[in-house]
């Protein structure tokens, strides 16, 4: 039964809002609900998951990308008694990482398709990169 401030921040639900209420049913999408809802299963058994990528939607429509580490609690007896889950927001990371890769394939589309002969080489001189007008 926990909801921590960062929580509260990412998704901006109140601890009070969330307790007692249906994770998988209220907070995650139609569409990821099944994979959610089968990473908790696996804790309950007693199986953690690492690293599981899904979005959540913030209380104002908002989508945030969410990695998650779910593990099974326990009580002073040994019992398994629920799961406790450690989200991380990689949202930003991301839309980095998105435009990283466009701004690489722009560069690369921008060197094919240039009018000049264009080519890359590393340390060693060994050619790395060439275009068709280099041919």
């Amino acid at each position: 039964n926990e909801w921590n401030r960062k929580a509260a921040k990412i998704t901006g639900f109140s601890k009070e809002e969330v307790l007692g209420k249906l994770l998988v049913q209220n907070y995650i999408t139609q569409e990821y609900r099944e994979q959610v809802q089968t990473v908790f299963d696996k804790a309950f058994k007693g199986e953690s998951t690492s690293n599981f990528q899904f979005p959540l939607f913030s209380k104002t429509g908002e989508r945030v990308e969410v990695l998650l580490n779910a593990s099974p609690t326990y009580n002073v007896q040994g019992q398994l008694t629920g799961c406790l889950g450690v989200g991380q927001d990689i949202t930003q990371m991301l839309r980095i990482q998105l435009e990283r890769d466009r701004i690489g394939e722009d560069s690369k589309r921008l060197i094919d398709t240039s009018n000049a002969p264009i080519f890359g080489v590393d340390r060693r001189l060994n050619i790395t990169e060439w275009n068709q007008k280099a041919v």
